[in-house]
């Protein structure tokens, strides 16, 4: 008995989606930027929250959807 081959990417983010999640990871990605701008750089332990926080969080989103999109990982 021989199977059809699947997508396995069938339950994942549309493309749509991806996109959504790539524009958030960018605007998050700027965000530290724009504080540093505004308020000047920040000389304690809010620097975590301020810089490495939405660094991380925007690489992240930012880095995955631009992978997904490029190996059309996605339905």
């Amino acid at each position: 008995m021989t199977e059809t081959p699947r997508n396995p990417y069938r339950f994942g983010p549309s493309r749509g989606e991806l996109k959504v999640w790539l524009a958030f990871g960018l605007v998050a990605l700027s965000l530290p930027a724009i504080a540093i701008w505004a308020r000047g750089m920040p000389n304690s332990i809010v620097a975590i929250e301020v810089l490495i926080m939405p660094l991380a969080v925007g690489g992240y989103l930012t880095g995955r959807s631009i992978k997904r999109l490029i190996r059309r990982e996605h339905p």
